[in-house]
C-alpha cells in the first residue's frame, strides 16, 4: 500500500502479513526488516541499509532495479523447489540477430543459478 498504508488508511496488509511474516522470520534467525514502504526502501538499499529488498508486486520490484542497473539486473523466484532465475530486460525480440544485445543478465542469471544449486545462495553472489 502507498506509504505503507498510512497506519491503515490505506489498507491493513503491512499489519495483518507483512509484519507477521517478518516477526517469524526473525524467530526463525534470519535479519528481516520490515514492512518499509516501497518509496523509500529502495534508496535505503542502495545507501547500504539493506543485503536485499522483498517487493511484493513484480512492477514495485523491477522499475527501481532496472533504473539502477538496467544491464545487470536479473530475477530470482525463491521458495521454489528448484532454482529459477531469469534476466529481466525481457526477450529483447527486436534487436535479436542484430549483434547488439548485452549477454551480462544473462551471464548473471547464470551465474546466480549455479550458486543457488551449489548451497551457496547469495553469500558468494
Amino acid at each position: 500500500n502507498p506509504h505503507g498504508s498510512d497506519g491503515g488508511l490505506l489498507g491493513n496488509e503491512e499489519a495483518e502479513e507483512i509484519a507477521p511474516a517478518v516477526a517469524e522470520a526473525q524467530e526463525r534467525g534470519i535479519a528481516a526488516v520490515g514492512p518499509v514502504p516501497a518509496d523509500v526502501v529502495f534508496h535505503q538499499a542502495i545507501q547500504g541499509r539493506y543485503h536485499a529488498v522483498l517487493a511484493m508486486f513484480h512492477d514495485q520490484g523491477h522499475i527501481p532495479v532496472k533504473v539502477y542497473g538496467f544491464e545487470d539486473s536479473i530475477t530470482a523466484n525463491l521458495g521454489l523447489p528448484f532454482v529459477r532465475t531469469s534476466v529481466d530486460h525481457g526477450t529483447a525480440f527486436d534487436i535479436a540477430g542484430q549483434g547488439i544485445a548485452s549477454h551480462t543478465s544473462m551471464l548473471e542469471a547464470i551465474r546466480l543459478a549455479v550458486a543457488l544449486a551449489q548451497g551457496n545462495g547469495l553469500a558468494d553472489f
